[in-house]
Protein backbone atom coordinates (compact mmCIF):
# COMPACT_ATOMS: atom_id res chain seq x y z
CA UNK A 1 0.00 0.00 0.00
CA UNK A 2 1.60 3.32 -1.06
CA UNK A 3 2.38 5.75 1.73
CA UNK A 4 -0.30 8.40 2.09
CA UNK A 5 0.94 11.94 1.69
CA UNK A 6 -0.54 15.41 1.78
CA UNK A 7 -0.52 18.53 -0.38
CA UNK A 8 -1.37 22.12 0.44
CA UNK A 9 -2.74 24.24 -2.41
CA UNK A 10 -2.82 28.02 -2.16
CA UNK A 11 -5.78 29.34 -4.15
CA UNK A 12 -9.18 27.94 -5.20
CA UNK A 13 -9.14 29.11 -8.80
CA UNK A 14 -8.99 26.89 -11.92
CA UNK A 15 -5.36 25.84 -11.36
CA UNK A 16 -5.73 25.08 -7.66
CA UNK A 17 -8.99 23.16 -8.04
CA UNK A 18 -7.61 21.21 -11.01
CA UNK A 19 -4.51 20.26 -9.02
CA UNK A 20 -6.68 18.98 -6.15
CA UNK A 21 -8.91 16.95 -8.46
CA UNK A 22 -5.95 15.40 -10.31
CA UNK A 23 -4.22 14.49 -7.04
CA UNK A 24 -7.35 12.76 -5.74
CA UNK A 25 -8.00 10.98 -9.04
CA UNK A 26 -4.46 9.75 -9.70
CA UNK A 27 -2.48 9.57 -6.44
CA UNK A 28 -2.71 8.73 -2.75
CA UNK A 29 -2.03 12.36 -1.88
CA UNK A 30 -4.74 14.16 0.08
CA UNK A 31 -4.92 17.88 -0.74
CA UNK A 32 -6.05 20.84 1.33
CA UNK A 33 -6.90 24.16 -0.34
CA UNK A 34 -6.53 27.53 1.38
CA UNK A 35 -8.29 30.45 -0.30
CA UNK A 36 -7.91 34.09 0.76
CA UNK A 37 -11.36 35.16 -0.46
CA UNK A 38 -14.76 33.76 0.45
CA UNK A 39 -15.50 32.49 -3.08
CA UNK A 40 -14.65 29.52 -5.29
CA UNK A 41 -13.25 29.98 -8.79
CA UNK A 42 -10.76 32.84 -8.59
CA UNK A 43 -11.12 35.12 -11.59
CA UNK A 44 -13.40 32.46 -13.12
CA UNK A 45 -16.02 32.78 -10.39
CA UNK A 46 -19.59 33.90 -11.06
CA UNK A 47 -20.78 36.94 -9.11
CA UNK A 48 -24.48 36.94 -8.20
CA UNK A 49 -26.43 40.18 -7.88
CA UNK A 50 -30.22 40.41 -7.45
CA UNK A 51 -30.92 37.37 -9.62
CA UNK A 52 -28.38 38.35 -12.29
CA UNK A 53 -24.94 36.78 -12.72
CA UNK A 54 -21.63 38.33 -13.77
CA UNK A 55 -18.73 36.62 -15.50
CA UNK A 56 -15.62 38.55 -14.41
CA UNK A 57 -13.46 39.00 -17.51
CA UNK A 58 -15.43 36.70 -19.79
CA UNK A 59 -14.48 32.99 -19.85
CA UNK A 60 -14.96 31.17 -23.11
CA UNK A 61 -14.52 27.45 -22.54
CA UNK A 62 -12.38 26.71 -25.57
CA UNK A 63 -9.12 24.78 -25.73
CA UNK A 64 -6.83 23.10 -28.19
CA UNK A 65 -6.25 20.43 -25.56
CA UNK A 66 -8.58 17.44 -25.95
CA UNK A 67 -7.77 16.54 -22.35
CA UNK A 68 -9.06 19.87 -21.03
CA UNK A 69 -12.24 19.77 -23.12
CA UNK A 70 -13.02 16.22 -21.99
CA UNK A 71 -12.27 17.24 -18.37
CA UNK A 72 -14.77 20.13 -18.57
CA UNK A 73 -17.44 17.89 -20.06
CA UNK A 74 -16.86 15.17 -17.50
CA UNK A 75 -17.94 17.76 -14.93
CA UNK A 76 -20.84 19.22 -16.88
CA UNK A 77 -22.25 17.50 -20.00
CA UNK A 78 -23.69 19.28 -22.98
CA UNK A 79 -27.28 20.40 -22.77
CA UNK A 80 -29.52 17.80 -24.44
CA UNK A 81 -30.44 19.92 -27.42
CA UNK A 82 -26.79 20.68 -28.01
CA UNK A 83 -26.05 17.31 -29.66
CA UNK A 84 -22.92 18.78 -31.12
CA UNK A 85 -19.82 17.38 -32.72
CA UNK A 86 -16.85 19.57 -31.87
CA UNK A 87 -14.14 19.61 -34.52
CA UNK A 88 -10.55 19.59 -33.36
CA UNK A 89 -7.08 19.16 -34.81
CA UNK A 90 -4.20 17.48 -33.04
CA UNK A 91 -0.62 17.40 -34.32
CA UNK A 92 -1.81 18.54 -37.72
CA UNK A 93 -4.42 15.80 -38.14
CA UNK A 94 -8.10 16.64 -38.46
CA UNK A 95 -10.50 14.64 -36.36
CA UNK A 96 -13.58 15.30 -34.29
CA UNK A 97 -14.66 14.49 -30.78
CA UNK A 98 -18.27 13.42 -30.33
CA UNK A 99 -19.71 14.16 -26.92
CA UNK A 100 -22.83 12.31 -25.90
CA UNK A 101 -25.60 14.68 -24.85
CA UNK A 102 -28.22 14.19 -22.20
CA UNK A 103 -26.11 12.71 -19.39
CA UNK A 104 -28.26 13.44 -16.36
CA UNK A 105 -26.75 15.36 -13.46
CA UNK A 106 -30.01 15.63 -11.56
CA UNK A 107 -30.28 19.32 -12.34
CA UNK A 108 -31.35 20.78 -15.67
CA UNK A 109 -29.06 23.78 -15.07
CA UNK A 110 -25.90 21.67 -14.60
CA UNK A 111 -25.06 21.65 -18.28
CA UNK A 112 -22.71 23.19 -20.82
CA UNK A 113 -24.12 25.27 -23.64
CA UNK A 114 -22.55 25.59 -27.07
CA UNK A 115 -22.50 29.32 -27.71
CA UNK A 116 -21.83 31.33 -30.88
CA UNK A 117 -18.77 33.52 -30.61
CA UNK A 118 -19.10 37.13 -31.71
CA UNK A 119 -16.90 40.06 -30.79
CA UNK A 120 -16.70 43.43 -32.47
CA UNK A 121 -14.58 46.54 -32.22
CA UNK A 122 -16.20 49.91 -31.58
CA UNK A 123 -14.24 52.46 -33.61
CA UNK A 124 -15.37 56.00 -34.43
CA UNK A 125 -19.01 55.25 -33.67
CA UNK A 126 -19.14 52.11 -35.82
CA UNK A 127 -18.82 48.39 -35.15
CA UNK A 128 -16.32 46.22 -37.00
CA UNK A 129 -16.06 42.44 -36.79
CA UNK A 130 -13.09 41.10 -34.90
CA UNK A 131 -11.14 39.78 -36.63
CA UNK A 132 -11.78 42.12 -39.55
CA UNK A 133 -13.93 40.50 -42.25
CA UNK A 134 -13.72 41.24 -45.95
CA UNK A 135 -17.23 42.33 -46.85
CA UNK A 136 -18.81 45.19 -48.77
CA UNK A 137 -20.22 46.48 -45.47
CA UNK A 138 -16.77 46.55 -43.85
CA UNK A 139 -15.21 48.29 -46.85
CA UNK A 140 -18.03 50.81 -46.89
CA UNK A 141 -17.61 51.60 -43.21
CA UNK A 142 -13.87 52.04 -43.54
CA UNK A 143 -13.91 53.94 -46.82
CA UNK A 144 -11.64 53.30 -49.77
CA UNK A 145 -9.03 55.76 -48.55
CA UNK A 146 -8.68 53.99 -45.22
CA UNK A 147 -8.63 50.56 -46.89
CA UNK A 148 -5.81 51.77 -49.11
CA UNK A 149 -3.79 53.02 -46.14
CA UNK A 150 -4.34 49.70 -44.34
CA UNK A 151 -3.17 47.75 -47.40
CA UNK A 152 -0.01 49.77 -47.98
CA UNK A 153 0.74 49.82 -44.25
CA UNK A 154 0.53 46.03 -44.15
CA UNK A 155 2.59 45.69 -47.32
CA UNK A 156 5.28 47.93 -45.83
CA UNK A 157 5.36 45.82 -42.67
CA UNK A 158 5.82 42.64 -44.72
CA UNK A 159 8.55 44.11 -46.88
CA UNK A 160 10.37 45.90 -44.07
CA UNK A 161 9.58 44.07 -40.81
CA UNK A 162 10.80 45.38 -37.49
CA UNK A 163 13.47 42.89 -36.48
CA UNK A 164 14.12 42.20 -33.73
CA UNK A 165 10.73 42.86 -32.16
CA UNK A 166 11.74 45.06 -29.24
CA UNK A 167 8.29 45.79 -27.90
CA UNK A 168 4.58 45.09 -28.34
CA UNK A 169 4.17 47.85 -30.92
CA UNK A 170 6.74 46.11 -33.14
CA UNK A 171 4.87 42.84 -32.68
CA UNK A 172 1.53 44.33 -33.75
CA UNK A 173 2.92 46.30 -36.70
CA UNK A 174 4.77 43.27 -38.08
CA UNK A 175 1.49 41.32 -38.18
CA UNK A 176 -1.05 43.99 -39.05
CA UNK A 177 0.74 47.04 -40.42
CA UNK A 178 0.94 50.47 -38.78
CA UNK A 179 -2.50 51.74 -39.80
CA UNK A 180 -4.49 48.70 -38.66
CA UNK A 181 -2.52 48.61 -35.42
CA UNK A 182 -3.34 52.24 -34.63
CA UNK A 183 -7.01 51.78 -35.53
CA UNK A 184 -7.88 48.49 -33.88
CA UNK A 185 -5.22 47.52 -31.32
CA UNK A 186 -3.34 50.47 -29.83
CA UNK A 187 -5.99 52.18 -27.68
CA UNK A 188 -7.47 49.04 -26.14
CA UNK A 189 -4.08 47.49 -25.39
CA UNK A 190 -2.83 50.65 -23.70
CA UNK A 191 -6.01 50.78 -21.59
CA UNK A 192 -5.34 47.22 -20.42
CA UNK A 193 -1.73 47.82 -19.40
CA UNK A 194 -1.73 51.53 -18.59
CA UNK A 195 1.46 52.25 -20.54
CA UNK A 196 2.28 52.82 -24.23
CA UNK A 197 2.79 49.71 -26.36
CA UNK A 198 6.39 50.81 -26.88
CA UNK A 199 6.97 50.14 -23.17
CA UNK A 200 5.50 46.64 -23.27
CA UNK A 201 7.48 43.54 -24.15
CA UNK A 202 6.47 41.50 -27.19
CA UNK A 203 5.90 38.49 -24.89
CA UNK A 204 2.25 39.39 -24.30
CA UNK A 205 1.45 39.27 -28.00
CA UNK A 206 3.43 36.10 -28.50
CA UNK A 207 1.40 34.36 -25.80
CA UNK A 208 -2.04 35.76 -26.53
CA UNK A 209 -2.35 36.25 -30.30
CA UNK A 210 0.74 34.62 -31.76
CA UNK A 211 -1.05 32.97 -34.67
CA UNK A 212 -3.35 35.83 -35.62
CA UNK A 213 -2.35 38.13 -38.47
CA UNK A 214 -3.86 39.80 -41.51
CA UNK A 215 -3.06 36.64 -43.46
CA UNK A 216 -4.82 34.42 -40.89
CA UNK A 217 -7.82 36.75 -40.80
CA UNK A 218 -8.07 36.78 -44.61
CA UNK A 219 -7.88 32.99 -44.83
CA UNK A 220 -10.54 32.75 -42.12
CA UNK A 221 -12.78 35.12 -44.10
CA UNK A 222 -12.27 33.14 -47.31
CA UNK A 223 -13.15 29.87 -45.56
CA UNK A 224 -16.36 31.42 -44.28
CA UNK A 225 -17.22 32.67 -47.76
CA UNK A 226 -17.09 29.12 -49.10
CA UNK A 227 -19.06 27.72 -46.18
CA UNK A 228 -16.27 26.36 -43.95
CA UNK A 229 -16.92 27.28 -40.32
CA UNK A 230 -14.09 26.96 -37.85
CA UNK A 231 -15.01 25.59 -34.46
CA UNK A 232 -12.23 23.85 -32.71
CA UNK A 233 -8.69 23.15 -31.87
CA UNK A 234 -6.91 24.02 -35.10
CA UNK A 235 -8.09 27.61 -35.08
CA UNK A 236 -6.53 30.80 -33.74
CA UNK A 237 -8.31 31.68 -30.51
CA UNK A 238 -9.50 34.99 -31.91
CA UNK A 239 -11.07 33.19 -34.91
CA UNK A 240 -13.18 30.55 -33.18
CA UNK A 241 -16.87 30.66 -34.01
CA UNK A 242 -18.28 28.73 -31.04
CA UNK A 243 -17.33 27.81 -27.51
CA UNK A 244 -18.63 25.90 -24.52
CA UNK A 245 -20.13 27.78 -21.60
CA UNK A 246 -21.67 26.68 -18.28
CA UNK A 247 -25.34 27.64 -18.24
CA UNK A 248 -25.01 29.67 -15.02
CA UNK A 249 -21.57 31.11 -15.68
CA UNK A 250 -17.98 29.87 -15.25
CA UNK A 251 -18.18 29.69 -11.47
CA UNK A 252 -20.85 27.01 -11.82
CA UNK A 253 -18.29 24.54 -13.16
CA UNK A 254 -15.68 25.36 -10.51
CA UNK A 255 -18.24 25.14 -7.72
CA UNK A 256 -19.11 21.70 -9.06
CA UNK A 257 -15.43 20.69 -9.02
CA UNK A 258 -15.16 21.96 -5.43
CA UNK A 259 -18.14 19.82 -4.44
CA UNK A 260 -16.58 16.73 -6.03
CA UNK A 261 -13.22 17.12 -4.32
CA UNK A 262 -14.68 17.87 -0.88
CA UNK A 263 -16.77 14.71 -1.18
CA UNK A 264 -13.49 12.84 -1.72
CA UNK A 265 -11.79 14.28 1.36
CA UNK A 266 -10.27 17.59 0.28
CA UNK A 267 -10.78 20.40 2.78
CA UNK A 268 -11.28 23.89 1.31
CA UNK A 269 -10.65 26.69 3.80
CA UNK A 270 -12.18 29.98 2.61
CA UNK A 271 -11.18 33.30 4.14
CA UNK A 272 -7.77 31.77 4.90
CA UNK A 273 -4.94 34.11 3.92
CA UNK A 274 -1.50 32.57 3.48
CA UNK A 275 0.73 34.93 5.49
CA UNK A 276 3.99 33.00 5.87
CA UNK A 277 6.01 30.45 3.88
CA UNK A 278 8.30 28.33 6.04
CA UNK A 279 11.21 26.48 4.42
CA UNK A 280 14.56 24.86 5.15
CA UNK A 281 16.39 26.13 2.08
CA UNK A 282 15.56 23.16 -0.16
CA UNK A 283 11.92 22.34 0.63
CA UNK A 284 8.81 24.10 1.84
CA UNK A 285 7.99 22.62 5.23
CA UNK A 286 4.81 24.50 6.15
CA UNK A 287 2.74 27.60 5.58
CA UNK A 288 1.00 29.82 8.07
CA UNK A 289 -2.54 30.95 7.37
CA UNK A 290 -4.53 33.73 9.03
CA UNK A 291 -8.30 33.56 9.35
CA UNK A 292 -9.88 36.68 7.86
CA UNK A 293 -12.73 36.72 10.40
CA UNK A 294 -10.93 35.98 13.66
CA UNK A 295 -7.27 36.79 12.96
CA UNK A 296 -6.38 33.34 14.28
CA UNK A 297 -3.18 31.87 12.84
CA UNK A 298 -2.71 28.23 11.91
CA UNK A 299 0.29 26.25 10.70
CA UNK A 300 -0.32 23.83 7.79
CA UNK A 301 2.30 21.19 7.05
CA UNK A 302 2.37 19.06 3.89
CA UNK A 303 4.60 16.99 1.66
CA UNK A 304 3.85 19.07 -1.44
CA UNK A 305 2.83 22.69 -1.97
CA UNK A 306 1.11 24.31 -4.95
CA UNK A 307 0.95 28.08 -5.20
CA UNK A 308 -1.36 30.18 -7.37
CA UNK A 309 -0.91 33.40 -5.36
CA UNK A 310 0.88 36.38 -6.97
CA UNK A 311 4.61 35.72 -6.96
CA UNK A 312 5.25 39.20 -5.59
CA UNK A 313 3.25 38.23 -2.48
CA UNK A 314 4.74 34.73 -2.29
CA UNK A 315 8.32 36.00 -2.11
CA UNK A 316 7.23 38.75 0.26
CA UNK A 317 6.08 36.27 2.93
CA UNK A 318 8.89 33.72 2.59
CA UNK A 319 11.17 33.13 5.55
CA UNK A 320 14.84 33.85 5.11
CA UNK A 321 17.10 32.99 3.48
CA UNK A 322 15.91 34.56 0.22
CA UNK A 323 18.53 36.22 -1.99
CA UNK A 324 18.22 40.02 -1.85
CA UNK A 325 18.22 40.18 -5.66
CA UNK A 326 15.25 37.81 -5.80
CA UNK A 327 13.33 39.90 -3.27
CA UNK A 328 14.11 43.05 -5.23
CA UNK A 329 12.97 41.61 -8.57
CA UNK A 330 9.81 40.07 -7.12
CA UNK A 331 8.99 43.35 -5.38
CA UNK A 332 9.25 45.11 -8.74
CA UNK A 333 6.80 42.86 -10.59
CA UNK A 334 3.74 44.70 -11.88
CA UNK A 335 0.05 43.79 -12.03
CA UNK A 336 -3.10 45.40 -13.39
CA UNK A 337 -6.24 45.52 -11.32
CA UNK A 338 -9.67 45.04 -12.82
CA UNK A 339 -13.06 46.63 -12.23
CA UNK A 340 -16.28 45.31 -13.74
CA UNK A 341 -19.42 47.42 -13.47
CA UNK A 342 -22.50 45.29 -13.99
CA UNK A 343 -25.25 47.51 -15.35
CA UNK A 344 -28.87 46.56 -15.96
CA UNK A 345 -30.36 48.68 -18.76
CA UNK A 346 -33.66 48.81 -20.59
CA UNK A 347 -31.91 48.68 -23.92
CA UNK A 348 -28.42 48.93 -25.39
CA UNK A 349 -27.79 50.32 -28.84
CA UNK A 350 -25.00 51.62 -31.06
CA UNK A 351 -25.91 54.91 -32.73
CA UNK A 352 -24.39 54.01 -36.09
CA UNK A 353 -26.15 50.64 -36.38
CA UNK A 354 -29.17 50.44 -38.69
CA UNK A 355 -30.86 47.50 -37.01
CA UNK A 356 -33.04 48.05 -33.96
CA UNK A 357 -32.65 44.45 -32.82
CA UNK A 358 -30.55 43.64 -29.70
CA UNK A 359 -26.80 43.35 -30.14
CA UNK A 360 -25.67 39.73 -30.44
CA UNK A 361 -22.05 40.24 -29.34
CA UNK A 362 -20.41 38.49 -26.39
CA UNK A 363 -18.41 41.64 -25.92
CA UNK A 364 -17.38 44.87 -27.63
CA UNK A 365 -13.81 46.17 -27.64
CA UNK A 366 -13.91 49.93 -27.18
CA UNK A 367 -11.15 51.28 -29.40
CA UNK A 368 -11.72 54.90 -28.41
CA UNK A 369 -9.14 56.85 -26.37
CA UNK A 370 -11.84 59.35 -25.37
CA UNK A 371 -13.36 56.95 -22.83
CA UNK A 372 -11.72 54.81 -20.18
CA UNK A 373 -13.90 51.68 -20.56
CA UNK A 374 -11.95 49.01 -22.41
CA UNK A 375 -14.50 46.31 -23.10
CA UNK A 376 -18.23 45.77 -22.64
CA UNK A 377 -19.70 42.32 -22.05
CA UNK A 378 -23.32 41.59 -22.92
CA UNK A 379 -24.15 38.84 -20.46
CA UNK A 380 -27.43 37.95 -22.24
CA UNK A 381 -25.34 36.59 -25.12
CA UNK A 382 -23.08 34.43 -22.97
CA UNK A 383 -26.07 32.62 -21.50
CA UNK A 384 -29.67 33.82 -21.18
CA UNK A 385 -29.67 32.21 -17.72
CA UNK A 386 -27.32 34.95 -16.46
CA UNK A 387 -30.15 37.47 -16.74
CA UNK A 388 -33.21 37.42 -14.49
CA UNK A 389 -35.46 39.51 -16.78
CA UNK A 390 -35.08 38.73 -20.48
CA UNK A 391 -36.72 42.07 -21.34
CA UNK A 392 -33.64 43.86 -19.99
CA UNK A 393 -29.98 43.89 -21.05
CA UNK A 394 -27.36 42.98 -18.44
CA UNK A 395 -23.91 44.30 -19.37
CA UNK A 396 -20.46 44.45 -17.81
CA UNK A 397 -18.25 47.48 -18.37
CA UNK A 398 -14.62 46.51 -17.89
CA UNK A 399 -12.03 48.96 -16.59
CA UNK A 400 -8.33 48.31 -16.13
CA UNK A 401 -6.57 50.10 -13.33
CA UNK A 402 -3.71 50.19 -10.86
CA UNK A 403 -4.27 50.97 -7.22
CA UNK A 404 -1.87 53.89 -7.46
CA UNK A 405 -3.61 55.64 -10.39
CA UNK A 406 -6.54 57.09 -8.46
CA UNK A 407 -9.26 55.39 -10.48
CA UNK A 408 -9.28 52.32 -8.23
CA UNK A 409 -9.87 54.48 -5.16
CA UNK A 410 -13.02 56.10 -6.51
CA UNK A 411 -16.25 55.23 -4.72
CA UNK A 412 -18.78 52.92 -6.31
CA UNK A 413 -21.10 55.87 -6.89
CA UNK A 414 -18.34 57.79 -8.67
CA UNK A 415 -17.56 54.80 -10.87
CA UNK A 416 -21.23 54.35 -11.76
CA UNK A 417 -21.48 58.00 -12.81
CA UNK A 418 -18.39 57.64 -15.01
CA UNK A 419 -19.74 54.44 -16.60
CA UNK A 420 -23.13 56.00 -17.38
CA UNK A 421 -21.53 59.14 -18.82
CA UNK A 422 -19.25 57.06 -21.05
CA UNK A 423 -22.09 54.87 -22.31
CA UNK A 424 -24.07 57.98 -23.22
CA UNK A 425 -21.00 59.49 -24.91
CA UNK A 426 -20.66 56.31 -26.98
CA UNK A 427 -24.33 56.54 -27.97
CA UNK A 428 -25.18 53.20 -26.34
CA UNK A 429 -27.78 54.31 -23.79
CA UNK A 430 -30.03 57.26 -23.14
CA UNK A 431 -30.82 59.05 -19.89
CA UNK A 432 -33.20 56.89 -17.88
CA UNK A 433 -32.12 53.59 -19.41
CA UNK A 434 -30.16 52.42 -16.36
CA UNK A 435 -32.19 50.27 -13.95
CA UNK A 436 -29.52 49.04 -11.53
CA UNK A 437 -25.75 48.56 -11.24
CA UNK A 438 -23.11 46.70 -9.23
CA UNK A 439 -19.32 47.16 -8.92
CA UNK A 440 -16.84 44.27 -8.62
CA UNK A 441 -13.12 44.87 -8.03
CA UNK A 442 -10.33 42.31 -8.58
CA UNK A 443 -6.79 43.02 -7.43
CA UNK A 444 -3.79 41.70 -9.40
CA UNK A 445 -5.99 40.30 -12.16
CA UNK A 446 -3.37 40.63 -14.90
CA UNK A 447 0.34 39.90 -14.34
CA UNK A 448 2.19 42.47 -16.45
CA UNK A 449 5.30 42.16 -18.56
CA UNK A 450 6.59 45.48 -17.27
CA UNK A 451 8.52 46.59 -14.21
CA UNK A 452 11.13 44.04 -13.17
CA UNK A 453 9.77 41.31 -15.46
CA UNK A 454 12.91 41.35 -17.65
CA UNK A 455 14.76 39.74 -14.73
CA UNK A 456 11.95 37.36 -13.78
CA UNK A 457 14.01 34.26 -14.57
CA UNK A 458 16.05 34.85 -11.38
CA UNK A 459 12.88 34.56 -9.29
CA UNK A 460 11.70 31.52 -11.21
CA UNK A 461 15.06 29.78 -10.77
CA UNK A 462 15.03 30.38 -7.02
CA UNK A 463 11.45 29.12 -6.52
CA UNK A 464 11.97 26.10 -8.78
CA UNK A 465 14.89 25.06 -6.53
CA UNK A 466 12.35 23.99 -3.89
CA UNK A 467 11.61 20.42 -5.00
CA UNK A 468 8.19 20.20 -3.38
CA UNK A 469 6.90 23.63 -4.51
CA UNK A 470 4.91 23.90 -7.74
CA UNK A 471 3.96 27.26 -9.22
CA UNK A 472 0.79 26.94 -11.32
CA UNK A 473 -1.85 29.20 -12.82
CA UNK A 474 -1.78 32.78 -14.03
CA UNK A 475 -0.53 34.67 -10.98
CA UNK A 476 1.29 31.65 -9.62
CA UNK A 477 3.61 31.79 -12.64
CA UNK A 478 3.28 35.52 -13.43
CA UNK A 479 2.19 34.45 -16.87
CA UNK A 480 -0.83 35.70 -18.81
CA UNK A 481 -2.43 32.25 -19.16
CA UNK A 482 -5.93 31.44 -20.28
CA UNK A 483 -8.11 29.22 -18.10
CA UNK A 484 -7.13 26.05 -19.98
CA UNK A 485 -3.42 26.87 -19.73
CA UNK A 486 -3.77 27.28 -15.98
CA UNK A 487 -5.43 23.87 -15.77
CA UNK A 488 -2.69 22.28 -17.87
CA UNK A 489 0.04 23.66 -15.60
CA UNK A 490 -1.68 21.99 -12.64
CA UNK A 491 -2.05 18.71 -14.54
CA UNK A 492 1.64 18.79 -15.52
CA UNK A 493 2.68 19.46 -11.92
CA UNK A 494 0.73 16.45 -10.66
CA UNK A 495 2.24 14.29 -13.39
CA UNK A 496 5.71 15.41 -12.31
CA UNK A 497 4.99 14.18 -8.79
CA UNK A 498 3.68 10.85 -10.10
CA UNK A 499 6.69 10.37 -12.38
CA UNK A 500 9.28 11.63 -9.91
CA UNK A 501 10.37 14.37 -12.30
CA UNK A 502 12.51 16.97 -10.53
CA UNK A 503 12.80 19.75 -13.09
CA UNK A 504 9.74 21.90 -13.89
CA UNK A 505 10.54 23.00 -17.40
CA UNK A 506 7.51 21.17 -18.82
CA UNK A 507 5.22 23.28 -16.64
CA UNK A 508 6.79 26.54 -17.80
CA UNK A 509 6.63 25.44 -21.43
CA UNK A 510 2.82 25.44 -21.42
CA UNK A 511 1.56 28.38 -23.49
CA UNK A 512 5.00 29.18 -24.84
CA UNK A 513 5.30 26.73 -27.74
CA UNK A 514 4.64 28.60 -30.98
CA UNK A 515 2.14 26.01 -32.14
CA UNK A 516 0.36 25.28 -28.85
CA UNK A 517 -2.55 27.62 -28.64
CA UNK A 518 -3.15 29.78 -31.66
CA UNK A 519 -0.90 29.12 -34.59
CA UNK A 520 -1.44 25.41 -35.37
CA UNK A 521 1.84 25.30 -37.35
CA UNK A 522 0.61 27.89 -39.84
CA UNK A 523 2.95 30.75 -40.65
CA UNK A 524 1.67 34.32 -40.51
Amino acid sequence: MPEKKTACIIGAGPAGLTAAYELLANTHITPTIVEKSDAIGGLARTVRYKGNRMDIGGHRFFSKSDRVVRWWLSMMPLEERDDTRIDTAYQGKRNSIAFAPGISTGNDDDVMLVRPRKSRIYYRGKLFDYPLTITAETLGRLGLGTVGRIFFGYLGARLFPRNPEKNLEDFFINRFGKNLYEMFFKSYTEKVWGVPCTQLGAEWGKQRIKGLSVHAAMMHALRRMVGIHEKGKGVETSLIEQFLYPKLGPGQLWERVAKKITERGCEIALGADCTRIIHDGTSITAIEITCAKTGEKKRVEADYFFSTMPIKELIGIMDEPVPSKVRMIAGGLSYRDFITIGMLVKKMRVAGEKSDSPLSDNWLYIQDPGVRVGRIQIFNNWSPALVADQQTTWIGLEYFSSRRDGFWEKSDDELLCIAQDELRALGMIETGDVLDAHVVRVQDAYPAYTGAYAQFYEVRKFLDSFENLFLVGRNGMHKYNNQDHSMLTAMAAVENIINGRKDKENIWEINTEQDYHESDNRQS
